[in-house]
């Protein structure tokens, strides 16, 4: 797809909503997201406990969730934090869907692994880490699987298209926006929640636009005030960390950050009606 139209003066020609390339739903499994009803992921941030990734993923599965999320390779701030499963992770993929019911959505890191997890996976996460990684957008733009795209923590809206841009400039539109927290001056949540750039990609471009709540708050008690927040300002669906037992979770890890499944229909249901009521204002 790449030509003499993928440029423009903001740098992505295919992204933009002026040129009506992109789709306004994207397919995870058989379900659309976009411009239609909330769609949610829900799952562990990291595959740990086979047993409790099964129970947890039929847990969110009874909610209502639409596909599970769970991260197989995991980027960490410390190098000593648990890396994920990678390989061996992956392979047991098949099997969690199998017996869970759900597509899966899962990070890659490493453009070599692309087409090893797409076998696996139903949808590629980009990780906020790895949205300037031009090698690896590239390399997913002929994945054949639909790219979740999360917005780098310290990268302006226009950048985050340009992103997407390289994903649909070789070979693939079917990418979902990712919104989440942005790094601040302050501490009161692990990163600033920016519902503006929701709001600024709706106006620029006709991709799916969700948002990570948990990746924003860092803390369960404001996971759902998050998401609500976020669903006044439009976004498609959810991408939401939720384990059974977050006690058993490997420490330091995200336990403090993991809602709770039996919670996410109610979840779904209090962000539908914050989103039908502000859409109305």
């Amino acid at each position: 797809m790449v030509g003499r139209h993928s440029t423009n003066a903001r740098g992505y020609w295919f992204v933009d909503r002026a040129n009506g390339v992109v789709p306004s739903a994207v397919h995870v499994g058989a379900t659309p997201v976009g411009r239609g009803p909330l769609w949610c992921a829900a799952g562990p941030c990291a595959l740990e406990s086979f047993d409790d990734a099964v129970a947890t993923g039929l847990a969110v599965r009874q909610q209502g969730a639409h596909a599970l999320r769970i991260g197989i390779f995991k980027p960490r701030t410390s190098p000593y934090n648990f890396q994920g499963k990678q390989g061996p992770g992956v392979k047991l993929l098949p099997e969690l869907k199998a017996v869970v019911g759900l597509p899966v959505v899962t990070e890659v890191l490493d453009p070599r692994d692309v087409g090893l997890v797409a076998e696996a996976a139903d949808c590629l996460q980009v990780g906020t880490r790895n949205m300037t990684n031009q090698a690896l957008l590239k390399e997913l733009g002929g994945a054949g699987r639909p790219v979740l795209l999360k917005r780098g923590y310290r990268t302006p809206v226009e950048e985050w298209l340009r992103a997407a841009e390289f994903v649909v400039a070789h070979g693939n539109p079917a990418v979902i926006l990712c919104a989440r927290g942005i790094s601040s001056f302050d501490s009161s949540l692990r990163f600033m929640p920016d519902l503006g750039a929701v709001l600024a990609a709706r106006e620029r471009t006709d991709l799916p636009v969700v948002f990570d709540p948990s990746h924003s708050a860092g803390r369960v008690d404001a996971v759902a005030r998050v998401a609500l927040a976020a669903a006044a300002f439009g976004v498609d669906g959810l991408l939401v960390e939720a384990h059974v037992a977050p006690e058993r979770m490997y420490q330091p890890g995200d336990g403090r950050q993991a809602y709770d499944p039996a919670k996410i229909s109610g979840l779904m249901a209090a962000c539908t009606e914050v989103r039908d009521v502000a859409a109305g204002l």
